[in-house]
């Protein structure tokens, strides 16, 4: 069967790309830290057989991916595509569901991180017609989701860096790290309009 699958790259920095898929790659999301982890998911072990690929992270139809390499994202993303291609094309499941288990850990963390949105980082933002779900916590890592005035904000990043990660960081210092898998593609109110390059 042919698939007119639509791609969009969308870099963060040096190191992380968003890659927006436009059909769902997996019901839900989840978090693949290594090629072990990523054992019984076609598409993550595709990914991870890329060079410098440390981390995938899926919801929807959303990928975000970490790279150690020096290699531009215009290189790197065009193997990524290539192998979401492949992948789509057997029709097989891309991602397998996450393990049913989560970690108390994570579920204690979990619970943490959703009273300092609740309390504290939601009411700030809500100040520019925003607000931030949180998605999921694996190993530690808070997987959210930026919506209103946050989605396709021009200020979005730095909102995240330099205010949710650091709020985080100081309130709860287990978050081992912070991943936005959110479509600011798809935002029709953003509170400040990226500027067009």
């Amino acid at each position: 069967m042919d698939r007119d699958t639509k791609i969009t790259a969308e870099p963060i920095d040096g190191s992380h790309c968003r890659f927006v898929v436009s059909e769902a790659l997996l019901d839900g999301a989840r978090r693949f830290s290594s090629s072990d982890a990523a054992k019984g998911s076609p598409l993550a072990e595709a990914l991870f057989g890329i060079s410098g690929v440390t981390e995938v992270v899926v919801s929807g139809g959303t990928l975000t991916i970490t790279k150690d390499s020096p290699a531009p994202w215009q290189v790197t993303g065009r193997e990524v595509g290539a192998a979401i291609r492949k992948i789509l094309a057997t029709g097989v499941p891309p991602f397998a569901a996450a393990p049913a288990s989560a970690s108390a850990g994570d579920e204690a963390l979990y619970g943490r991180v959703a009273d300092l949105f609740e309390a504290e980082i939601n009411p700030a933002i809500a100040r520019h017609g925003g607000f931030v779900e949180l998605v999921d916590v694996q190993d530690g890592v808070v997987m959210l989701r930026m919506g209103g005035g946050c989605q396709g904000c021009g200020m979005a990043d730095v909102t995240l860096r330099q205010g949710i990660e650091v709020a985080l960081r100081e309130r709860v210092p287990e978050v081992a790290g912070i991943v936005d898998i959110t479509d600011h593609s798809a935002g029709t109110n953003p509170y400040v309009t990226a500027s067009k390059k």
